[in-house]
């Protein structure tokens, strides 16, 4: 990030976690944010914005010389993490999935600024599975067929598996799988 201003080049790093950032529902997720410029600085402002797809950007907290200034709407569940810019969202719901925007302001001779985008996605703990039988007896003796089916009731990305004696199984003609 470079910028120019009067002539003179000076640079302020932004570093963000790459690629997008895996968190737990109902728990903590920290975003680490780092900054470094070599300009002098007599005001440094942080702003984060959230948002969804096809929405506008929300406020959500800001600061100037390390003075938070939240959006008092989201002042229980966001908190910036001074020095650096380091956002902690507390608890994580499923609402709290999409774009996180950082923009970092210094001002001095001058204002230098760069803004970074971070993709939250929120994962789901998978729940006990449940297995029903039909028909409910279990018992099929050498005609007929069983169906077992698994359901669970909350998690995100499920994959079901199903293992015979702790060995995978695979369909064929004694096994269909849907």
């Amino acid at each position: 990030f470079f910028h120019f201003y009067a002539g003179i080049c000076s640079a302020l790093k932004l570093t963000v976690p790459s690629h997008t950032i895996h968190g737990i529902e109902g728990q903590p997720l920290h975003l680490t944010v780092d900054y470094n410029f070599n300009a002098t600085a007599s005001e440094i402002q942080i702003i984060w914005l959230f948002e969804k797809s096809e929405s506008n950007p929300k406020y959500l907290l800001g600061s100037v010389n390390q003075r938070v200034v939240p959006d008092l709407e989201y002042q229980h569940k966001f908190t910036l993490m001074p020095p650096n810019a380091s956002l902690r969202i507390n608890p994580l719901r499923i609402s709290d999935e999409g774009n996180y925007i950082v923009k970092i302001n210094v001002h001095g001779n001058g204002t230098i600024a760069a803004s970074q985008k971070i993709q939250v996605a929120v994962d789901v703990p998978v729940t006990k599975p449940t297995v029903h039988t039909e028909p409910s007896s279990g018992v099929v003796e050498y005609v007929g067929n069983i169906t077992l089916k698994c359901t669970v009731d909350r998690g995100t990305r499920v994959a079901y598996q199903w293992m015979k004696n702790g060995k995978r199984l695979h369909g064929g003609p004694n096994y269909t799988f849907s």
